[in-house]
C-alpha cells in the first residue's frame, strides 16, 4: 500500500504487500520486500534494498550518500538491510563507498533505536541492539548479538565481536574481542558479559571456560601472544575459546586492553 502523498520513484521495486505512508519518498533504485512498513516522513535513495518484515519509522534517512570526501559518486554504493528489523525514529545509514568495498549491510532481527547513526561501509550481524544515539563511523564491523548502551561511539576500522557489549556513552577506539563488555572513554573491558551468554543459553562450562580465557588475557599481566598461547592449551575443542583467540589474532588496531 503506498499512501496518499508518498513520493515513489518509477524505478523502485516495492513489494504488493509492503507500506509506505504519507509522505515518505522513496528514491530510484530502492527495493523494498514483502511486509515492511515504511513510516511517514522517511527518505529512502538508491541503491538500497531492504528484505521483509521490516519497520522503520519516521524521519528517518536510509541509504543517502556516505558521509565521506573520497566519495565521488562512484555507482558502487549500495545500502542492504535484512529481514525483521526495526528502525526507530530519526535514524541515518548510509551507502557504501567503492575504496571500503561499496556496501553497508545490515543483517536480521536488528533493533536499531533512535537517533542512531550507521555510517559507510558499516557491516552488521544479526540480532544486534543499538540503544539511542549510538554512532558507528565508517568500516566498522559488529558481529551477531552485540548490545551498544546509549551514546555509544565507535572510532572507524573497529570490530565488535560477537555477544560483547558497551555500557552507555562507551567510546571504542580498539578492537573488542566476543563475549567482553566495554565502558568508559575511552572504553575499557570490565568483565566477561555472562548475563548476555546465559541468556543466550551459554552452559556453565562454556562461561566458566570464557573466564578463565578473560582472565588469562585481560588480569594475568601476560603478554598478548603468550595469553593466547595459555587459551589455546585449555580450548579442547570450545568453539566460543577458538573464537575469542581466532578474533584477537586476526585483530589489526589491536584490541582495547
Amino acid at each position: 500500500m503506498i499512501a496518499p502523498g508518498a513520493i515513489v520513484d518509477p524505478d523502485a521495486r516495492i513489494s504488493e504487500t509492503a507500506t509506505i505512508s504519507a509522505y515518505s519518498v522513496i528514491g530510484a533504485g530502492v527495493e523494498i520486500g514483502e511486509g515492511s512498513w515504511i513510516g511517514p516522513h522517511v527518505v529512502i535513495k538508491g541503491p538500497t534494498r531492504i528484505g521483509r518484515n521490516n519497520k522503520i519509522f519516521q524521519f528517518c534517512s536510509i541509504g543517502d550518500d556516505p558521509q565521506d570526501k573520497k566519495y565521488e559518486g562512484e555507482s558502487e554504493s549500495v545500502l542492504e538491510i535484512g529481514d525483521n528489523n526495526v528502525i526507530r525514529e530519526y535514524c541515518s545509514i548510509n551507502r557504501g563507498t567503492a575504496h571500503g568495498g561499496g556496501v553497508t549491510r545490515l543483517g536480521d532481527d536488528n533493533w536499531v533505536m533512535a537517533y542512531v547513526h550507521i555510517a559507510h561501509d558499516c557491516l552488521i550481524g544479526n540480532q544486534c541492539t543499538f540503544a539511542n544515539n549510538t554512532t558507528l563511523a565508517g568500516h566498522v564491523l559488529i558481529e551477531d548479538h552485540v548490545i551498544l548502551g546509549g551514546f555509544t561511539g565507535v572510532h572507524q576500522f573497529c570490530r565488535m565481536g560477537k555477544h560483547s557489549f558497551s555500557a552507555i556513552s562507551s567510546v571504542i577506539v580498539k578492537d573488542v574481542p566476543p563475549y567482553v563488555m566495554m565502558s568508559g572513554n575511552t572504553a575499557k573491558p570490565s568483565g566477561l558479559n555472562r548475563e548476555g551468554l546465559k541468556r543466550h543459553g551459554f552452559s556453565t562450562e562454556s562461561i566458566d571456560a570464557l573466564r578463565k580465557a578473560y582472565k588469562t588475557v585481560y588480569r594475568d599481566g601476560l603478554l598478548l601472544k603468550d595469553a593466547l598461547e595459555e587459551i589455546r592449551a585449555l580450548e579442547n575443542g570450545n568453539p566460543h575459546l577458538t573464537d575469542f583467540v581466532e578474533f584477537i589474532q586476526a585483530s589489526e588496531r589491536g584490541i582495547a586492553r
